[in-house]
């Protein structure tokens, strides 16, 4: 138990990446600041001082970080922005667009990179995700930042990338306290003025969008995705001194087994499948095996005396962990038929079973293993995020007395 009459203890977010997927941690947010006025406490001053973030987790974490200091009034601008979003904001899914990019990467992937004789005709990845470039403008105003630190409303913002150019793991922050950066193996921190680049540098999307040239102790390096060799992600929350941690993954932290089939050989998978297999275990793996390893030091923790646990640099960590009860892909396969149908072709060309044509609201186990995975981390449209918005509230419903209890917050006696 921490000593009341020590300092409040500083409370941390980490939130996951996954693409579209991170709806649900908008879902999540919104539920807590409803609960928030629910007991009673101010409106505007936000539960977090520490905020982590990776890929899309990224953005929202530093979405949230500029508008520390109106809580309330950021998350439902947040979610009024998840709830209509459209694909196009995020990357250009019109024809011309698509056949520059997506489908002339497909043919070079097909027929052999040396068919690409001038250096300008490769393309850099599946897709452009320039729009993502004026959506942050509109909702991550960055120049906010240094201000809220300087008056206290936010103690750390830290963001992660992964480096294709020296291949070490990433976290930029910026923090009040003057931190030391900290080094591990194949992982550093680098201290620094967040900005746009950093978080389309952390949310590219191996692959599917272009990497982004960034500064990293003065020296260029093309960087991606920062949930790539991402080995432990709750480490920047606790290295910038956060004592209790909630963390928001974008899918289930234990997938139950898809119904049973009959006894036969399954068809191959297809690209499609493979490749979202890989992005959850890039997305979805490191941070269950982190969560665990915390746990586990919790408990030997437990097991030591006070006066020599009190001579250890390890400290008890206080953990909450919510996500999603519900399979993310299931959710997907029945939204796959809304985004554009450039985008559609697309993925039916690498192997999103019926991509194309498949109506609405008519997902399962069989359209997962048709590669709706894939198509989860690029559904930016209005069905899908609603949906997962919507999944996170009815989450944190499901377990308020839990959340309360984790912030210290106090339900009306008469509140169900």
């Amino acid at each position: 138990m921490r000593d009341a009459r020590l300092s409040p203890p500083q409370t941390g977010l980490v939130l996951s990446g996954g693409g579209a997927r991170a709806a649900y941690q908008v879902g999540v947010l919104e539920a807590i600041a409803d609960l928030r006025i629910a007991c009673g406490l101010p409106r505007q001053s936000s539960p977090f001082q520490i905020l982590c973030g990776t890929s899309a987790g990224a953005i929202n974490a530093s979405a949230l970080a500029c508008g520390a200091d109106h809580f309330d009034d950021v998350v439902r601008h947040m979610a009024r922005t998840w709830r209509g979003f459209r694909a196009s904001q995020v990357y250009l899914a019109d024809s011309i667009s698509v056949l520059r990019s997506g489908a002339h990467w497909l043919t070079l992937l097909s027929l052999g990179w040396t068919v690409a004789r001038w250096r300008k005709a490769r393309p850099h990845a599946l897709l452009n995700n320039a729009p993502l470039a004026d959506l942050l403008k509109q909702l991550v105003p960055l120049d906010r930042l240094p201000e809220l630190i300087r008056d206290g409303h936010l103690h750390a913002l830290a963001i992660t990338a992964s480096s294709y150019t020296s291949g070490e793991h990433v976290t930029f922050y910026e923090s009040h306290a003057a931190r030391t950066p900290w080094i591990r193996s194949q992982r550093k921190s680098v201290r620094a003025s967040i900005s746009h680049a950093h978080l389309l540098a952390s949310s590219a999307i191996p692959f599917i969008f272009p990497a982004r040239a960034v500064s990293v102790d003065g020296q260029m390096h093309y960087l991606g995705d920062g949930s790539m060799r991402q080995t432990a992600p709750i480490a920047p929350a606790i290295h910038l001194g956060a004592d209790r941690i909630l963390i928001v993954g974008a899918g289930r932290m234990h997938e139950p087994a898809l119904p049973a089939q009959p006894d036969a050989l399954p068809s191959y998978p297809s690209l499609a499948q493979i490749g979202g297999h890989a992005l959850s275990s890039i997305f979805l793996d490191a941070l269950s095996v982190d969560i665990e390893r915390a746990e586990r030091i919790n408990q030997t923790l437990s097991l030591i005396p006070p006066d020599a646990r009190a001579r250890s640099p390890l400290k008890p960590l206080e953990l909450l962990v919510l996500s999603p009860s519900q399979r993310i892909d299931e959710i997907a396969s029945r939204h796959v038929c809304e985004l554009p149908a450039t985008i559609r072709a697309l993925l039916g060309a690498v192997g999103v079973k019926d991509a194309a044509n498949t109506p609405c609201n008519t997902g399962g186990p069989a359209s997962v293993a048709g590669g709706a995975a894939l198509a989860s981390y690029l559904l930016f449209e209005s069905g899908f995020t609603q949906e997962l918005i919507e999944l996170g509230r009815s989450d944190v419903s499901a377990r308020r007395a839990e959340v309360c209890a984790f912030f210290g917050w106090r339900l009306p006696t008469d509140s169900h």
